[in-house]
């Protein structure tokens, strides 16, 4: 396996609740209102220092999306997902965001 490089965010930022390498920046958080199955949950117009799983189809409370499971680059632990792609028009506008769960975040304050 290579080198892992690590992007440090400034300002405002959430971490992995594991290793505290950075995932997001506050002012990327597009909304609070998302769950996963372990809780709550936020969307992101951005993500850093993730790694991003195989494309699968799957259900959600807001119907069917292609999505990928995303990890902390660092330790490895999923801490949300990627949408990939929206079958219902009204849902377009997650396509390309992630979700990063709040179990799994530290920070944001």
């Amino acid at each position: 396996m290579g080198r892992i490089f690590v992007v440090d965010l400034e300002g405002r930022t959430y971490k992995c609740k594991f290793c505290k390498t950075h995932l997001a920046l506050a002012g990327d958080l597009v909304s609070r209102g998302f769950h996963s199955r372990r809780g709550k949950a936020y969307l992101f117009s951005n993500a850093v220092n993730i790694s991003v799983g195989p494309r699968e189809d799957r259900m959600m409370l807001s119907g069917m999306h292609t999505v990928a499971d995303i990890y902390c680059c660092r330790c490895g632990q999923i801490v949300g997902w990627k949408y990939e792609a929206a079958h219902e028009k009204s849902q377009k506008y997650k396509e390309g965001k992630f979700v990063l769960e709040r179990w799994s975040l530290f920070g944001g304050k």
